[in-house]
């Protein structure tokens, strides 16, 4: 940051090193830039009410910028003195003794210069860090990412076949519930069940109502943010939706506020979308007071032989029976062993509910050694390829061979290596991004980044296990 740009440049050069020494110490991250977690824990040192800082705070979670109109307006610099920020000088002082302190590397510079999320999430490969310094099992494989697997996904272009490269936002958002239905379910009434309250954007009636994809999420107040926009926060983890463009990102928004039986064929296809995460989906049978006992049964009979077929599981599928709503059960229809039977149920969907934090631990810890598998067997396969080319001619012959025997050539790969077919990734899919790419400038197979992964999965994660418990048991 230079301070001696515009007009601001005409106050004194005294109090031009106070705010950059300010400034300095409030980007936490050295990243050039002061964010809105930076603002809270600065302002949060001062003497600011409550209700001034939640100000400062919205102002910067509404992405607002000094303007050069501002800069440039009629403001007398020279004579605006800083405010008193009492016992801010000592920190500073503290920070600048602590960052003499350390000793400069290889290159002549501090590591104090570089973050460590700056360091983490550059595409260099930083030092290794010793499990001493991990706080958490979620800052573990967040170390074990940037340090072991990013560079062998960066190296052979995972991010192009697979999945995207992760970001700080995937390790540390919170867990999310999607709720998927056919129009008039009740899934709206539901979320307002839940809150106790309604949320920016909220609708309910009888004609298709939410035509779009909604977030409900905490912020510091209530509003709705427009899909383009929530896609493209760093610190939000829906930046992999901008892979489906502005036509479905016009039909996404996120909704902030404070936080206090027949299956269609259309939804049967967003059932098989979501096969693979058998075990995260959770049936609610909604509005089951509008019908007696007798019609409920066979409701419910009919509601699982069509998940029966939809969801095609050898276990039977979890269904809630209730009536999410802040009206009273309708006992003239269900009877009082229908309105005991939704409370039950109403409690055990709850505690489910309640326990999806410890669950995303443990599935943020598969997940994880999912993909470094996916990542490793992708790497081989790229490094196969290249081996397989020719040194000078016919480069483009035995690149088109290649991919019309892919299925071949996953199979040498797997034999050589001893590798599980069936962490392999779909021949098609795989053919169609790689027919983009020139082979001749793949990277060749690096052992040593395959041995660090090896050791990842072998060593680190289950000594990080060790010395970590999961934080919701």
């Amino acid at each position: 940051m230079e301070i001696g740009t515009g007009q601001i440049g005409s106050c004194s050069k005294e109090h031009q090193k106070i705010y950059q020494d300010w400034f300095n110490f409030a980007d936490s991250d050295n990243d050039g830039r002061i964010t809105g977690s930076d603002a809270i824990k600065f302002f949060g040192m001062s003497n600011l009410s409550r209700q001034d800082l939640k100000q400062l705070v919205s102002l910067a979670q509404d992405g607002r910028e000094i303007s050069h109109d501002l800069l440039n307006g009629d403001v007398d610099f020279e004579n605006v003195k800083p405010p008193v920020m009492e016992g801010l000088d000592t920190l500073i002082m503290k920070k600048k003794q602590s960052s003499r302190s350390i000793s400069p590397d290889s290159n002549g510079s501090s590591p104090m210069q570089t973050s460590a999320a700056a360091q983490w999430f550059s595409s260099k490969s930083s030092k290794k860090i010793s499990l001493s310094s991990v706080t958490s099992i979620i800052d573990g494989l967040k170390r074990l990412y940037i340090q072991k697997l990013k560079p062998l996904e960066v190296t052979y272009h995972f991010n192009d076949f697979v999945s995207p490269l992760l970001t700080n936002s995937d390790f540390e958002a919170k867990p999310m519930v999607m709720l998927l239905g056919q129009y008039s379910t009740g899934k709206t009434t539901f979320i307002k069940h839940l809150l106790k309250s309604s949320y920016p954007g909220a609708h309910i009636g009888p004609e298709p109502t939410t035509d779009r994809f909604v977030v409900v999420m905490s912020g510091t107040d209530e509003r709705s943010v427009p899909g383009n926009t929530i896609a493209v926060q760093a610190d939000m983890p829906f930046s992999g939706l901008t892979t489906f463009g502005t036509a479905f990102l016009s039909k996404f928004e996120c909704s902030q506020m404070p936080h206090p039986l027949d299956v269609s064929d259309e939804f049967k296809r967003v059932i098989y979308s979501l096969r693979g995460h058998d075990d995260k989906i959770r049936v609610v049978l909604n509005k089951a007071d509008q019908v007696d006992t007798q019609q409920l049964m066979r409701v419910y009979g009919a509601l699982m032989w069509s998940l029966g077929k939809v969801l095609n599981t050898p276990e039977v599928a979890r269904v809630y029976i209730g009536s999410f709503n802040d009206k009273p059960v309708n006992e003239a229809a269900t009877g009082p062993i229908g309105k005991e039977l939704f409370e039950k149920e109403q409690e055990d969907l709850l505690a489910d509910l309640k326990d999806i934090p410890k669950k995303a631990c443990d599935r943020r810890i598969n997940e994880f050694v999912k993909r470094a598998r996916a990542a490793k067997i992708h790497a081989h396969i790229i490094g196969h390829l290249k081996k397989e080319m020719p040194a000078m001619m016919g480069k483009a012959k035995a690149q088109q061979r290649l991919i019309d025997n892919l299925a071949d050539e996953f199979g040498k790969v797997q034999r050589d290596n001893h590798l599980p077919p069936g962490d392999f990734p779909n021949v098609e899919q795989f053919r169609e991004v790689l027919s983009g790419y020139n082979f001749d400038k793949f990277e060749k197979l690096k052992p040593k980044m395959i041995q660090a992964v090896d050791d990842m999965l072998g060593y680190d994660i289950p000594e990080l296990l060790k010395t970590f418990r999961n934080p919701y048991d």
